[in-house]
């Protein structure tokens, strides 16, 4: 299927098709020049790969890399169209809750062969199922983002509630009565910023349990709303609809839309991925005193999910063990360390881990570094017809939830009834 629309595209002339469907990018000389396509966009972090590249070229005349930027809002598009087309990138770089329809249309690599044995053993076990589809490995994940509470530190001090640590964490009831406690004269505990409440409800609920999506013996996922999984979104729901300690108008914003709030001592708290570090350090009032905070444990303490940023290779390209060699280059330890500090996030690598740049108490370093162990895939991430689930049913039911125009057992009727309904297409 993806030869004919390859032929399609380029029945104009056939040098023409078979240098665009080949994936050929050897030059006349034998020299080979591979395309990584990036989307790394904060000016430290595009600093960064740029300087990895200049490094690798420096050092391998005869397999250049050239670096195209790309972008997160349009990447899927982007990637489709380029695939289709035969004219994608050798390397990419995408999110590991991206790649499931790419690799299931056989337009990426299977890399469980061509994966270094150090980096295999670098990057856990968890890390490595976010980018497992059936049978094969179709990224290397090599940043992720626990999402944490950004903390008003001297709101918290004056307050005299207990401060919670990656070793003792608050529980989510414990949150709730904080962020009560914290509140009042117009001014609330949290400020819960879900504009996309998806991803942030999903992944913070395997902390309670929470699964949603169960796969059975037939390899088939169904949907189902357990006790776990009431958790989070009845947290959320009872801040804002009951105690009030949650301002119900920060539902419908985005993470930076709450900054400015958060700054001018309106929340005392704003959950958020650890990487809108950067922007407090940017954009805070001189004085401004903020910490990091663990998110909220439950049954199953810390855990997190997390849909870690990839690298992948084309399936199309002529060049996948010279692709690989850059990707093991640019995930060497010390080169890990440097894109997660560009990229403030966290290396998904062991070793780099270790850095003692990541275990600073400086602008929390040191509680995300502390979170790793407990970051684990996604529980969507390779449920086929997960992102109509999540546009047509979850992301309105939950945020009808959440404002309080319906009730628990409405939200559940819809998650599951609908959701199911959605999933079966994908699965017959």
């Amino acid at each position: 299927m993806r030869r004919l629309k390859c032929l399609a595209a380029a029945a104009a002339s056939l040098a023409l098709l078979l240098s665009g469907c080949t994936g050929d990018s050897s030059d006349g000389d034998g020299k080979i020049t591979l395309q990584f396509q990036s989307l790394a966009w904060q000016a430290e972090s595009v600093e960064v790969n740029k300087e990895l590249v200049k490094e690798w070229n420096a050092a391998h005349p005869d397999v250049q890399v050239k670096y195209i930027q790309g972008s997160w809002d349009s990447v899927h598009d982007q990637l489709l169209t380029s695939f289709e087309g035969g004219e994608a990138p050798d390397i990419i770089h995408d999110a590991s809750d991206d790649l499931a329809d790419f690799a299931y249309g056989g337009y990426l690599a299977d890399l469980t062969d061509l994966i270094p044995a150090r980096l295999k053993s670098d990057i856990p076990r968890n890390s490595w199922e976010t980018a497992t589809f059936q049978d094969g490995i179709y990224g290397v994940p090599f940043l992720q983002e626990p999402r944490v509470l950004m903390a008003n530190a001297k709101w918290l001090k004056e307050s005299g509630v207990r401060i919670p640590t990656p070793d003792k964490p608050w529980t989510w009831q414990e949150f709730r009565a904080v962020t009560k406690e914290l509140s009042g004269d117009g001014k609330y505990g949290v400020a819960w910023p879900l504009k996309e409440p998806v991803s942030a409800t999903l992944n913070l609920s395997l902390s309670a349990g929470g699964r949603l999506f169960h796969r059975q013996q037939d390899g088939k996922v169904e949907i189902r709303f357990e006790e776990g999984d009431a958790v989070v979104p009845g947290t959320i729901h009872d801040q804002v609809n009951t105690d009030g300690s949650a301002s119900g108008t920060t539902l419908g914003m985005g993470g930076s839309d709450t900054l400015p709030g958060f700054f001018g001592g309106k929340y005392a708290m704003v959950p958020l991925g650890f990487s809108y570090r950067q922007q407090i350090v940017q954009q805070a009032p001189d004085g401004f005193e903020w910490q990091v905070l663990p998110a909220p444990a439950g049954a199953d303490g810390l855990t997190q999910g997390v849909s870690p940023q990839t690298l992948s290779i084309s399936e199309d390209t002529e060049h996948k063990k010279e692709a690989m060699e850059f990707i093991d280059f640019m995930l060497q330890p010390e080169n890990m360390v440097r894109l997660a500090q560009g990229d403030w996030m966290l290396p998904t690598g062991t070793e780099a881990l270790k850095a003692p740049a990541l275990h600073a108490e400086k602008d929390g370093w040191a509680t995300g570094t502390a979170l790793a162990a407990h970051l684990t895939s996604a529980p969507a991430q390779s449920v086929r017809g997960y992102p109509e689930w999540k546009d047509k049913v979850a992301t309105p039911a939950l945020q009808e939830y959440y404002s309080g125009a319906i009730d628990a057992e409405e939200l559940e009727k819809r998650l599951v009834k609908d959701g199911n309904l959605v999933l079966r297409r994908y699965q017959r």
